[in-house]
């Protein structure tokens, strides 16, 4: 007999948006036994222009806070959620929750509070109309004093909880303080609640289902048509979310990762689609591709640095970095040569202190040259087959030469697992469709 996986899963609110879609998130739970656990987002947007139930909510709070008059935006939220009851012939009802909200709005409630309720309210429906357990989010996920994830009480007490249920629906995105008050994770947290959850019930598979199928090889909106991507491994996952490609909550990762669990990214609307696999490591590769993914971001800066005889200076790059903790600046890459050395900052971070930064650098230094480049963008091409690979770096150098595209910077992790370029912001859509279609037939 074939073991049956357990299984976490989270549907985004897009999957979530409206009665029909509750029909299809049924389907999917009952086609596997497997499915026990389910975490829910609010209802998002069902068309354009559309409102998601999160924003209704935060409208509220803040227009209580401001004095005004919030109880036709509540209106919408109550007539979003009833709609959903009586398209689905629900016995259940919101009344005396919409009560306690109200108040809440009344006596000025934390925007936490006010967030969360999306999921609440979402999770009281979903359990109802799955027969499922309902289990406040509140009761099992902790944060600590400073706010932040108590994630080894939560796994206790959670995976304390769950053990007696067959079956549950826990709301995402939120918990609660050790003051009793309701605490969210930033935008996107179901995605870090469905992941809290399979870890505490050492789940098999953790599998999030959202409106796409699956991360892509590079952005559709530059890339027309890009491949998708159907196994990828954590590490990978990292590079590639830290430069805005993911349709994951990236926090997301590290509950599963620390317990081995594999995720797996569907499309709500197209079940069938195998999707992308995360998982911790792999012996399995693309074998036509040598590269995973490319990922982009705009608004970087470059601190250029020169000085003869730089590399025999005693900590002069603990010199220069001082200078930017500091200032409360992060870097983000830090290549450099025998007598140059190039820092690599948002420029938001140093927007209107450029010449501040650049008095305190000279003073501790005395370079011979200093000078800070705007819009730069970094684009990250990843892949676990660039290790196996010979002349993947030179590859990607040749493409964006015939291209005539200039390279700002280069950097290169010790894993060769990625390679970094820098290129002008004018340049950036065309080196990353240069790099692709390089690799990808």
């Amino acid at each position: 007999m074939e073991k049956i996986l357990k299984k976490v899963v989270k549907f985004g609110g897009s999957s979530l948006a409206d009665a029909g879609q509750f029909k299809k998130v049924k389907e999917i739970i009952m086609a596997d036994k497997g499915r026990r656990f389910v975490v829910p987002s609010a209802p998002g947007k069902r068309f354009s222009g559309d409102d998601k139930v999160t924003d209704l909510l935060l409208a509220c709070q803040l227009t209580s806070a401001e004095g005004g008059d919030w109880g036709s935006i509540f209106a919408k939220i109550e007539e979003r959620y009833n709609g959903i009851i009586r398209e689905l012939g629900l016995s259940v009802s919101l009344h005396e929750e919409f009560s306690v909200i109200r108040k809440a709005f009344a006596d000025g409630c934390t925007k936490d509070y006010a967030a969360s309720r999306g999921e609440y309210l979402n999770g009281i429906l979903l359990a109802d109309y799955l027969g499922y357990e309902f289990i406040d989010a509140a009761t099992v996920v902790f944060f600590d004093k400073d706010g932040n994830f108590d994630a080894v009480k939560t796994n206790r007490v959670m995976g304390h909880v769950l053990e007696s249920c067959e079956n549950a629906v826990i709301p995402g995105f939120f918990g609660r303080g050790v003051d009793g008050e309701i605490v969210t994770f930033s935008r996107g947290g179901s995605d870090i609640t469905g992941a809290i959850v399979a870890r505490a019930v050492t789940a098999d598979i953790y599998e999030n289902w959202t409106d796409v199928s699956g991360f892509l090889m590079a952005d559709p909106r530059i890339v027309e048509n890009p491949k998708p991507i159907n196994i990828i491994t954590y590490r990978e996952l990292r590079e590639l979310a830290y430069m805005g490609a993911s349709v994951l909550h990236e926090d997301a990762i590290f509950p599963v990762k620390i317990a081995g669990i594999p995720i797996n990214i569907k499309n709500t609307n197209e079940p069938t689609a195998s999707g992308t696999r995360i998982v911790a490591t792999t012996e399995q590769y693309q074998n036509e591709y040598i590269i995973t993914g490319i990922a982009g971001k705009k608004g970087f800066a470059l601190i250029n640095i020169e000085k003869d005889m730089m590399n025999s200076e005693l900590g002069f790059g603990m010199k220069v970095l001082s200078v930017l903790a500091e200032m409360g600046i992060n870097f983000e890459h830090l290549p450099s040569g025998i007598d140059t050395m190039s820092v690599v900052v948002a420029e938001s971070a140093i927007k209107g202190r450029e010449r501040q930064l650049l008095s305190r650098i000279s003073a501790l230094v005395s370079p011979d040259n200093i000078d800070i480049e705007k819009g730069i963008c970094l684009i990250a091409v990843v892949g676990r087959g660039m290790i196996r690979t010979q002349g993947t770096a030179c590859r990607v150098f040749d493409a964006l030469a015939r291209e005539g595209i200039n390279i700002r910077m280069i950097d290169q992790g010790s894993s060769e697992l990625n390679i970094i370029i820098g290129v002008e912001e004018h340049d950036f859509d065309s080196a990353i469709r240069t790099v692709y279609n390089e690799f990808v037939d």
